[in-house]
């Protein structure tokens, strides 16, 4: 189950976790084959495709500044690639930094191809992630009450996703349930102001579905045991529209949950932690340093 791998020390990480045993990965269509891609782009952002081994990347902080909180990290990029610096390892060392263990999830991205039931595959993977984080919480030095997932833009309707389903259908496990949720300009719903890339992709064949638009559309399926969470978006989102955070903020103060929403004037999408030249976007990553010691403030 786990796979240790010593990397580069400028990575900073630990460990790679391989998610599940290779003869036993759930969906996985036997005898398929896809090679994993990864590549730089111009903005000098790791995109990462075609995973069909999915894992968790670990970078714990140093013992002396360890908080016990973690967190799991779920990139963006469509349900097409990955984006696996900005909004992965970089996020992951900013983390480190406040004595926040994290782990970054290589989920797999919806292929049918190489898998059944291509909508199921990547909350499979970051059910299975959570799970393994909360069953090693000792070695990692963590609480297993102190661990939350994060997403950015489908990562976000992935750890969206997570919050919400977590305890729907066969595979549904309270040990996979996120203690605290971390979205950043997140996609949420699949009906009208829906990121059609990430749906089409997500969905595939199901994409015209009510069923299946309803069941993912994240707004629709927030309970009362939906974790606490904190959203941050851009109002200049071109690409995901800032009431998919708006709408979920919404049922989260109708069901009771506690929500904490940032909105910025400019920003646009995608941003991660590189704010500097967006003026007041600057603050969101102390806002949610704030809210996140909030959480577990001694009462």
């Amino acid at each position: 189950m786990l796979l240790a791998t010593v990397l580069p020390k400028l990575a900073l990480a630990q460990e790679i976790i391989k998610l599940w045993p290779d003869e036993a990965i759930p969906n996985a269509i036997v005898g398929t084959q896809i090679t994993e891609k990864s590549e730089t782009d111009a903005n000098d952002i790791l995109r990462i495709s075609n995973v069909s081994v999915p894992t968790l990347t670990v970078y714990l902080p140093p013992k002396g500044k360890a908080t016990g909180t973690a967190v799991m990290i779920c990139p963006g990029g469509g349900y097409g690639i990955l984006a696996a610096s900005h909004e992965g390892s970089d996020v992951a060392r900013w983390f480190n930094d406040m004595g926040v263990a994290a782990f970054v999830l290589k989920y797999r991205l919806p292929n049918p191809a190489i898998m059944t039931n291509q909508q199921e595959v990547p909350l499979l993977d970051a059910m299975q992630g959570l799970t393994l984080i909360r069953k090693g919480a000792a070695r990692y030095g963590i609480d297993s009450n102190k661990i939350g997932v994060m997403g950015f833009s489908a990562g976000g309707h992935l750890a969206s996703t997570l919050a919400t389903h977590y305890n729907k259908g066969p595979k549904a496990s309270e040990q996979a349930k996120p203690n605290f949720t971390i979205l950043l300009y997140p996609v949420i719903t699949f009906g009208e102001k829906a990121h059609a890339g990430s749906r089409n992709n997500l969905l595939g064949k199901l994409a015209s579905s009510p069923e299946m638009v309803a069941y993912y559309s994240n707004e629709l399926q927030v309970t009362a045991q939906t974790p606490p969470t904190f959203l941050v978006h851009a109002e200049d989102d071109k690409a995901v529209p800032v009431e998919n955070s708006i709408d979920f903020y919404l049922a989260c103060l109708k069901s009771g949950v506690p929500a904490e929403m940032h909105l910025y004037p400019s920003g646009g999408h995608g941003f991660g932690l590189r704010t500097a030249k967006f003026g007041s976007l600057n603050a969101w990553p102390d806002a949610c340093k704030a809210w996140l010691m909030s959480l577990y403030a001694k009462k």
